[in-house]
Parts: structure tokens; C-alpha cells; sequence
């Protein structure tokens, strides 16, 4: 390819400063280094963990940045040393990369790689250096993906292969948003064939999280969110009930312990709420209940129960990704949710623009607006497509922006 090995000048959506609108600019994607892949960015989505980070509670945010980590694309090339991947490669960036060599990738109770956390955690690439700049100055990458950009460049543990003819604007999900809802009911609760779940939030991980959990056999589903109009579609992946908080005067988790004779056996807090996540706690069975926290709270937040919803046997866990180590459990994920595809016309709507005069301005998770920005002279091709959810709970978003614009 005519790029290999020279810098590549494209599009991405900039975080200049935390609390400030994203901003449409051209960058500079310099070659991949030894063990680096550069990645042409098809389809990017945007989940409530960019949201949170641009507005400035993530502890770890630095900027300028380059946002985004749930996308797909196509190898453009590779660096020294590489040998997993080759220029046309379908493939998804990871967010947990998976070396197989350290400690937490040799032990099979984690998916934690640690191999490159401290740089990643930095916004930087493994050698302490960045690959993209605007004017001049260096911009930050973002969780070790950066898929905000026409071009990205990541490491090569952070990349799983899909197959050649997956529609990248859909398995784009499966870096973050479906693979981790799934792998939580599937892997980190391990939900029981015929068990009662609660799942509280009904955005895109909510929904991926019923979709394990009738994987799993569930007997009984518990849809939870106050936005009923999320209803109809979590009923549609799954669900067997549906509640909404406001239309009861008690405690929501006392409302689910008289439904279910004393409290669900799996409940999911797929919304990044502490209380919530106390509230799903103490919504499980006595003697054997297990709560799993999904969501991703504000910097400080703490959590908090009564010591006696332990002793009692109840047990409260977290996960990340859905605990899949990922280099082969997404190609793995793939196989499994691609029938499942036919989802896309039942719950999310679509816009075709002609041409790209918008940025999204997310403030404190509460709400989204479009503001026009100067127009590019390539065309692209945008498919903006929302998961149903209520930002007003701070729920779980994600936009599809399927970038197709000639370079």
C-alpha cells in the first residue's frame, strides 16, 4: 500500500480538554512501531466509558486525546516483529490486551492483562511515545484503541481477527458493549439454567447482558430501567419482566424480593450508579445471590452495604469485558452473536447524512446534541445509530459512526 511506512494525514474527533465538545480536526497518524499495528477505523461506537472520560470524572483522563474504543477496521500495516496480522485483516481493537505471557494472562480467573497497562493507562503506546498529533502537538491515545480517528495505531496484543466478511459497522460491539453484557452473565455470574436475573439499566449492555443470561437458560429475566420505552426491545432479546422504578412507592429492591419469593439469584448493574449497584446487591437471594457491577462509577464514588447482606451469603462482584480474555475469546464471540445480528432493525434507528457537520457534545451523561461544524471536502458516509437507553440515569450509550470517506 502507498501509506506503508509514511504518515498518514486523516479525520478524527478530538478531546482537546475534559467538559469541552468533541472537534472535528486533521491529524497526523504516524507508521507502527516494533510489535504496532495501524488500523484504517470502518465503524467506531461510542459507549458511556468515552462519555465518562470526556467529562472529566475519569481519574485516568488525559488530554488532548483521542477517544473511542469499541470499533472495527482493516490492518493498513504492521511493524517490526509482527506476525499475527497482516495489511487486510478484518479486526477489533482491545481495550484488555492479552499477551499470554504475564502472570494474570497465564491464570485462568482473569482476563487482566497487565503486560501494558502502565503506558496505556498514560494514554500512551508501550514504548512511552504517542503516534498521533494535530499541529504539531501530540494528542494522547485512549484505552489503548483510539477509535475516534480514521486511523488508529495499537499494539498488536490489543487486536482480535474476525473473519473477512464480518459487517464491521456491526461487530464494532463486540469491543465493548456486547461482549462485555454477554461474557458478565455467561462467564462472571456464570447464570444457572433456570435462575432468576435482574438486569438494571436497558442500554446496549444491559441488553447484550439478557442476551447471556437466556443463553444461559434463565427461567426468569427481570428487565429494570425508568424509561419504558425501553420495554419492548429488552422483551424482544429476552426478557420475561419488566419494571420500572417509578411505578412503585417501595424500594425497588423490596419490590423485586416480593416478586421473586425472596430476591433474584443474579442481578446486573449496567448503569455506572453506586447506589444501584447497593440497590442490585441487596435485591439477591439470601444464602446464594450474586450481584455482578458492570457499570463504571465517577472517580471517587465509593460504594457501600450493610456488612450483614454478606454474612447472609450473598456475593458482589465485578467485571471487565465480561471477563473473555480476548485475543480468543472475541473471535469466539463472534461466532456466537453474528446469528443474533437481526437485531439492528428492531432496536436501534438510523440516519444517513451526506456529508459530516456534526460532533457530539456529551455533558455529565445527560444529555446529546449535535452542533454544526466546518465541512470537510471528502464525503462521508455516516450511520449514527443509538442504542434506546436514558442518559438521565446515566445508562449506557453508544453511537455508530461508520466512517467510509475515500482518503
Amino acid at each position: 500500500m502507498a501509506t506503508v511506512g509514511k504518515t498518514i494525514r486523516c479525520r478524527a474527533a478530538v478531546a482537546w480538554e475534559a467538559g469541552k465538545p468533541l472537534s472535528m480536526e486533521e491529524v497526523e497518524v504516524a507508521p507502527p512501531q516494533a510489535g504496532e499495528v495501524r488500523v484504517k477505523i470502518v465503524a467506531t461506537g461510542i459507549c458511556h466509558t468515552d462519555a465518562y472520560t470526556l467529562s472529566g470524572s475519569d481519574p485516568e483522563g488525559v488530554f488532548p486525546a483521542v477517544l473511542g474504543h469499541e470499533g472495527a477496521g482493516i490492518v493498513e500495516s504492521v511493524g517490526e516483529g509482527v506476525t499475527k496480522f497482516k495489511s487486510g485483516d478484518a479486526v477489533i481493537p482491545l481495550y484488555v490486551p492479552q499477551c499470554g505471557e504475564c502472570k494474570f494472562c497465564k491464570n485462568p480467573k482473569t482476563n487482566l492483562c497487565q503486560k501494558i497497562r502502565l503506558t496505556q493507562g498514560r494514554g500512551l503506546m508501550p514504548d512511552g511515545t504517542s503516534r498521533f498529533s494535530c499541529n504539531g502537538q501530540s494528542l494522547f491515545h485512549f484505552m489503548g484503541c483510539s477509535t475516534f480517528s480514521e486511523y488508529t495505531v495499537v499494539a498488536d496484543i490489543s487486536l482480535a481477527k474476525v473473519h473477512e466478511k464480518a459487517p464491521l459497522d456491526k461487530v464494532c460491539l463486540l469491543g465493548c458493549a456486547i461482549s462485555t453484557g454477554y461474557g458478565a452473565a455467561l462467564n462472571t455470574a456464570k447464570v444457572e439454567a433456570g435462575s432468576t436475573c435482574a438486569v438494571f439499566g436497558l442500554g446496549a449492555l444491559g441488553l447484550a447482558v439478557i442476551m447471556g443470561c437466556q443463553a444461559a437458560g434463565a427461567g426468569r429475566i427481570i428487565a429494570i430501567d425508568v424509561n419504558p420505552d425501553k420495554f419492548g426491545i429488552a422483551k424482544e432479546f429476552g426478557a420475561t419482566d419488566l419494571v420500572n422504578p417509578k411505578d412503585h412507592s417501595k424500594p425497588i429492591e423490596q419490590v423485586l424480593v416480593a416478586m421473586t419469593d425472596g430476591g433474584v439469584d443474579y442481578s446486573f448493574e449496567c448503569v455506572g450508579n453506586t447506589a444501584i449497584m447497593a440497590t442490585a446487591l441487596e435485591a439477591c437471594h439470601k444464602g446464594w445471590g450474586t450481584s455482578v457491577i458492570i457499570g463504571v462509577a465517577a472517580a471517587g464514588q465509593e460504594i457501600s452495604t450493610r456488612p450483614f447482606q454478606l454474612v447472609t451469603g450473598r456475593t458482589w462482584k465485578g467485571t471487565a469485558f465480561g471477563g473473555i480474555q480476548l485475543g480468543v475469546g472475541l473471535p469466539v464471540m463472534y461466532q456466537i452473536v453474528m446469528p443474533m445480528f437481526a437485531f439492528q432493525k428492531q432496536c436501534f434507528f438510523t440516519w444517513k447524512l451526506s456529508m459530516l457537520r456534526l460532533a457530539v457534545y456529551l455533558w455529565k451523561f445527560a444529555k446529546i446534541t449535535f452542533q454544526k461544524i466546518p465541512e470537510f471536502p471528502n464525503i462521508w458516509n455516516v450511520g449514527c445509530i443509538f442504542h434506546q437507553c436514558t442518559l438521565k440515569l446515566m445508562g449506557c450509550i453508544s453511537l455508530w459512526v461508520n466512517l467510509k470517506a475515500p482518503l
